[in-house]
């Protein structure tokens, strides 16, 4: 676990952090906060819009979101496979992999825990999005 196989191994969780710090959120590129800001909470309901760009700029962090959550997963199981794989034979190598894959699990499941309340939030603002687009309709027939 020293040398090139300690990198190798950390790059999976390492990988995932930085995919995370790369893109950008809506939050961190202006002050002003969009109806489609994940940090605003479901609490706090968002100005109905009706135009078919916000619904498609919601629609694109629902989806955003969703590749987000499925690269962490992917990164945990990524980083479980190859701590485990290179166990030793001594009970000390053993603990000290055992206690990497542990960190890694707990950054990991935080890292999907934070994109999955995104993700609930902007499928909640696209279903009130989606409302206001049902009393559209209606108000039209």
């Amino acid at each position: 676990m020293e040398g090139d196989g300690a990198a190798a191994e950390k790059a999976p969780a390492a990988d995932a952090v930085a995919t995370s710090q790369e893109e950008p959120t809506p939050s961190s590129s202006s002050s002003t906060k969009s109806p489609f800001d994940p940090c605003i909470s479901a609490a706090a309901p968002a100005p109905a819009a009706t135009s078919p760009g916000e619904i498609l700029r919601a629609l694109q962090v629902v989806e955003r979101d969703s590749v987000a959550i499925a690269e962490s997963y992917a990164s945990l199981f990524s980083s479980l496979r190859i701590a485990l794989s290179e166990v030793t034979s001594t009970s000390l190598e053993n603990m000290q992999c055992f206690n990497d894959v542990v960190g890694r699990l707990q950054e990991s499941a935080l890292d999907a825990a934070t994109k999955g309340n995104r993700y609930i939030n902007s499928c909640l603002r696209l279903n009130e999005e989606m409302k206001s687009l049902e009393s559209l309709a209606l108000q039209l027939y």
